[in-house]
């Protein structure tokens, strides 16, 4: 999933706007819960070698809230890191471009839904 379609898709879908929340980051786009204003979506482009992978790129990130027990078995799969920046325990960092379109929204559902308690 590229990175616009996946921004224009959380606006539409759950009605909030992106927040850039750092001056040096400018591409970290953060969306919350408008009730409670808790994140359920980070979207980052993360420098490869600060994930541990190889090359000189970067990596296009979502990173979601998630139950604990999926969190450590989607860490164990391809497409998945620890989350960046985040709570590991709860929290992971999903490869755009390496997961299908259609698991990356049923995670952000997810974690949209878990993050509204």
């Amino acid at each position: 999933m590229e990175r616009k379609e996946l921004l224009a898709y959380i606006e539409q879908k759950y009605q909030v706007q992106a927040e850039y929340l750092w001056q040096k980051f400018p591409t970290y786009a953060v969306f919350r819960q408008q009730a409670n204003r808790k994140w359920f979506a980070l979207v980052m482009t993360v420098p490869a070698a600060k994930l541990g992978l190889s090359g000189q790129g970067s990596e296009e990130l979502l990173n979601v809230k998630l139950d604990p027990e999926l969190v450590g078995l989607l860490k164990q799969m391809p497409g998945f890191l620890p989350a960046y920046h985040m709570n590991k325990a709860t929290w992971i960092s999903i490869r755009l471009k390496q997961i299908a379109a259609e698991q990356i929204k049923d995670l952000l559902a997810q974690s949209y839904d878990l993050t509204q308690k």
